[in-house]
């Protein structure tokens, strides 16, 4: 018998036969013997309608700011996943399971104040540890909780997956099953390269790294969570059969694992490419080199929540001079300029550019701590395809590429096929 914390994602309960789906796939773990949590999105698209409303009223009440209360906000929009637990609840009571759904202020999921974009600061799992052992399948409302000001607080989007780790990791879970609309973490997004294979391990590191680096898979957050308190954590699919063979498997239920890079046998150097479209490029030239230059240019910058990622500075040669560039998401270009004239004079550039429509493309492995030529093979493969590199920013286990935005299927395809990703 295990202990086990179930999620599902929107697509997975966006109508009432797939709850009913879901409540197979949470019956069949019951009919195991394992104890069992379920945590649950909101319906695919109601969150986006939801915070729709929350945007749009302030014009139809004719308020002269859209600014609105990030209290009500989260009151409104937390609706969704109460919903879905209600309806998941009731249909697993239908399949003579006992059920009962909770809000995550009931649990309780305490939080900071931070509304909108909440962080989980504490769990009691010793309510749901009694309720598990007594049989009764604690149906959570994710994404979110309760703040110090003892309002709902939701905790930014993608929350659920956070909600699910955190939960596991309180009631101290075996694994926690992420299900969602693919069947596991692939090489690269099967979409864009067709010879993409699933992946049956990743290392939790790997996957923080793919995760923030575009992969769509889990939500960052949660993958740190799991990292921190060693939560194995398994993505699957939950359009597959629940009674299919192997899916009630207890130790390698189908889909990916992530898990400790001690559980990983053979590493492989590279395990994934990921990418993330609309990037932009920002560029000061000319800049004083003196200390307090760079924190003159990201403070404000950081203070107005941009967030900057790749940075390369240039220095001239009789290092008087330096140039700095740096990659920020398209839809904040405007914003970060606007940022930028207003600290000019405070900063010290002659010149600032700026270009959209960029791509990153990352290549990602533990197994590159312990290999060279890894970043050459990269540069060697997209010159060979005439492919003109803009930026680069490396770590211990993946390099991370700046390129115009219409060669990014053919950069994913190349580095894929390079490193031997598309064999079996």
């Amino acid at each position: 018998m295990a202990r086990i914390v179930m999620k599902f994602g929107g697509t997975s309960v966006a109508n009432l036969e797939r709850i009913h789906n879901v409540a197979r796939h949470v019956k069949r773990e019951v009919d195991a013997g394992h104890e069992v949590a379920v945590v649950v999105s909101a319906m695919s698209g109601k969150t986006n309608e939801l915070v729709d409303w929350v945007q749009t009223m302030p014009k139809v009440a004719g308020a002269a700011s859209p600014f609105y209360d990030a209290r009500e906000y989260d009151a409104i929009v937390a609706s969704g996943e109460q919903v879905t637990s209600g309806l998941l609840a009731i249909a697993l009571q239908s399949l003579g399971i006992n059920a009962r759904s909770w809000q995550g202020w009931q649990i309780a999921i305490k939080t900071d104040n931070a509304h909108g974009a909440a962080r989980i600061q504490e769990i009691d799992g010793s309510d749901i540890i009694r309720r598990m052992g007594e049989g009764q399948v604690a149906v959570v409302a994710g994404f979110q909780g309760i703040g110090p000001d003892n309002r709902i607080a939701t905790l930014g989007r993608g929350g659920s997956d956070t909600s699910a780790v955190a939960i596991a990791a309180a009631v101290k879970a075996d694994r926690c099953d992420i299900y969602t609309d693919v069947d596991g973490v692939y090489t690269t997004d099967p979409r864009i390269e067709p010879k993409a294979r699933r992946l049956k391990k990743v290392a939790f590191e790997e996957m923080l790294e793919m995760a923030s680096l575009g992969a769509k898979v889990l939500q960052v957050r949660s993958v740190e969570l799991a990292m921190v308190h060693k939560v194995r954590t398994f993505v699957r699919s939950s359009f597959e059969d629940p009674d299919a063979p192997g899916m009630g498997d207890v130790l390698n239920p189908p889909g990916t694992l992530i898990c400790d890079e001690e559980e990983i046998v053979e590493q492989e150097v590279v395990t994934g490419i990921a990418y993330a479209k609309d990037e932009a490029q920002i560029s000061l030239r000319r800049l004083a080199d003196r200390p307090g230059v760079s924190a003159a240019i990201f403070g404000p910058l950081s203070e107005s929540h941009i967030n900057v990622d790749m940075i390369v500075q240039n220095i001239s040669e009789d290092g008087s001079k330096t140039d700095m560039t740096f990659t920020v998401p398209s839809g904040d270009v405007d914003k970060a300029l606007q940022v930028l004239s207003d600290n000019q004079e405070k900063i010290g550039f002659d010149v600032v550019q700026s270009e959209k429509g960029l791509v990153k493309v990352s290549v990602i492995g533990i197994g590159m701590r312990s290999h060279a030529g890894v970043a050459a093979t990269a540069f060697r493969a997209l010159a060979d395809k005439g492919i003109n590199i803009k930026a680069i920013t490396t770590s211990e286990i993946k390099i991370s590429i700046l390129i115009d935005g219409p060669y990014a299927e053919l950069a994913v395809r190349t580095l894929h096929s390079c490193y031997g990703l598309d064999k079996a």
